[in-house]
């Protein structure tokens, strides 16, 4: 069987894609998948099918108490982000005027220009015993005494919904900016409140927005490691953090590595679930 000329330079020109997947991805899924049942006498890596690892997440506390922790946070952040970030995707969209709205979109975005190192401890900075918003308190009446903020899962929380409220900004406004201004009109027309509108026409079509970038937001803040470690203060481990001390600390690759998969199929079980539901919804 010949290869047409077209089919041969379809070829060509998604080789260099498909290279990089399987150099970049596939191999290291593969190895991962593999380190994952070998086992570790003392510092020698043993290859082999053993489920022993798998085993020890059910077993030790602390490996199944890091993937639940992970969880909590990253659904804490993805809600609360959402919740905050619809309101000023809104008022971007409709309250504020065309001419300025590229102006308030580029402010609104300005925390992704600076280092995520720098941000995170500038919110330690911030919610420290001495920082700004203890004195704030103390200054109002809230508080006799300086609370500990730092170093608790709630900063963890903070600098990450700090960091992705304005990412689903994005996604939601662009959603927003679609809607045709008749639906609008015409709801209201056939008697609809403002709040039946909202819930009945509006949120509706701007859901794939909200799920498209609560998608990313659960993504994105399962798997940092930076954040949980600069402001939870190894008060709560999450998943990436354990998986840092079974490299750094212990060295023990083949657990590092189930925790890896583990974590991958969260984010797949959750991708799934986003899709499905979208699907759905739009029959």
């Amino acid at each position: 069987m010949t290869l047409s000329r077209d089919t041969l330079r379809g070829w060509g020109f998604a080789a260099p894609a498909l290279l990089w997947t399987l150099a970049f991805f596939v191999v290291p899924f593969v190895v991962m998948g593999a380190m994952s049942l070998a086992t570790m006498e003392g510092r020698t890596l043993i290859w082999g099918l053993h489920l022993d690892n798998y085993a020890a997440l059910a077993q030790k506390k602390y490996l199944w108490r890091a993937i639940i922790v992970s969880l909590e946070i990253t659904l804490t952040v993805t809600v609360v982000s959402v919740l905050l970030a619809y309101p000023l995707a809104w008022i971007i969209a409709f309250r504020v005027p065309k001419r300025w709205q590229r102006l308030v979109l580029l402010l609104s975005i300005l925390p992704f220009w600076t280092s995520y190192v720098v941000r995170s401890y500038a919110w330690l900075l911030v919610l420290a015993r001495e920082g700004v918003v203890n004195k704030a308190m103390i200054w109002l009446g809230m508080i006799a005494e300086p609370v500990t903020l730092a170093n608790t899962r709630f900063a963890t929380v903070t600098g990450f919904v700090h960091f992705f409220v304005m990412l689903l900004v994005l996604t939601i406004y662009a959603n927003l900016i679609q809607l045709p201004p008749n639906y609008r009109r015409a709801a209201m027309d056939l008697g609809a409140s403002a709040f039946q509108t909202f819930r009945h026409v509006i949120l509706p079509l701007t859901l794939p927005g909200i799920m498209t970038g609560a998608f990313l937001t659960f993504v994105l803040c399962i798997g940092d490691y930076i954040t949980p470690q600069i402001l939870g203060g190894n008060t709560e481990l999450t998943v990436p953090q354990v998986i840092m001390v079974q490299l750094g600390r212990r060295a023990d690759f083949p657990l590092a590595a189930a925790l890896a998969l583990v974590l991958m199929g969260i984010v797949t079980l959750a991708y799934l679930a986003f899709a499905r539901w979208l699907r759905l919804d739009r029959i």
